[in-house]
């Protein structure tokens, strides 16, 4: 393994840590501030992401593209951006951070370091929601990317989950990694282990959406 790729990897698995440690720690955070309000608690867990992760992206993107998320490491290798290789070593490295800042934002908070969640969501809406939220972050991603305005993608990104939380009934997860982390927190973000599947499977149809849809919106890069 050469040091650049492995400067890659770490970024990967540090970004997703800290990634999965503000949407379940913001949504701990917002069940005890606002313990009577749920739309409050949404809101807050929502701002929360739709801030960090622009500054997320802005630190690791140099590094390692700032992907977080296995969906958009496969888009980026099928689109022929980035190696196979790359991508296959990249995904371990996303589950692991997500798995990692589960942990650190349960103990954070004082709770237990692993607390399998018991919040039931798959149901068909769900499941077409995580399709279209997917979809969409893959669209946002690479048509910026295609269009030479990546420039944009923090902040783009940023705004696009933080109103996805919002017009899908899933709360956009779009990211199968954060989905296998919030699974090890019984806390407003969490998410059942046997809800995880359909979330995942949806996950990944919506990337195959969002790819065809970025192929056939920009069939070929600018020049």
């Amino acid at each position: 393994m050469t040091a650049a790729l492995a400067r890659r990897l770490t970024a990967e698995l540090l970004g997703s840590a800290l990634l999965c440690a503000v949407v379940i720690g913001s949504g701990i955070a917002a069940q005890r501030l606002s313990p009577n309000d749920t739309g409050l608690q949404l809101l807050e867990n929502a701002l929360a992401t739709a801030l960090a992760l622009p500054v997320l992206i802005l630190i690791f993107a140099p590094v390692s593209g700032a992907h977080f998320n296995p969906a958009v490491s496969l888009v980026d290798s099928a689109m022929g951006m980035r190696s196979w290789r790359d991508t296959a070593l990249y995904i371990p490295m996303q589950i692991l951070g997500c798995l990692a800042g589960a942990v650190l934002a349960n103990l954070m908070f004082g709770q237990p370091a692993i607390s399998w969640s018991t919040t039931e969501r798959l149901t068909p809406a769900h499941f077409l929601s995580e399709v279209i939220a997917t979809a969409g972050l893959i669209l946002v991603i690479f048509v910026l990317a295609r269009s030479e305005r990546a420039a944009l993608t923090p902040i783009a990104v940023g705004a696009y989950i933080g109103a996805a939380y919002f017009f899908t009934s899933s709360t956009s997860f779009a990211n199968p990694a954060i989905t296998i982390g919030r699974t090890v927190s019984d806390t407003f973000a969490g998410i059942a282990p046997g809800s995880a599947p359909g979330f995942i499977a949806a996950q990944l149809l919506g990337a195959a959406v969002g790819f065809g849809l970025v192929r056939w919106f920009h069939p070929t890069r600018r020049p």
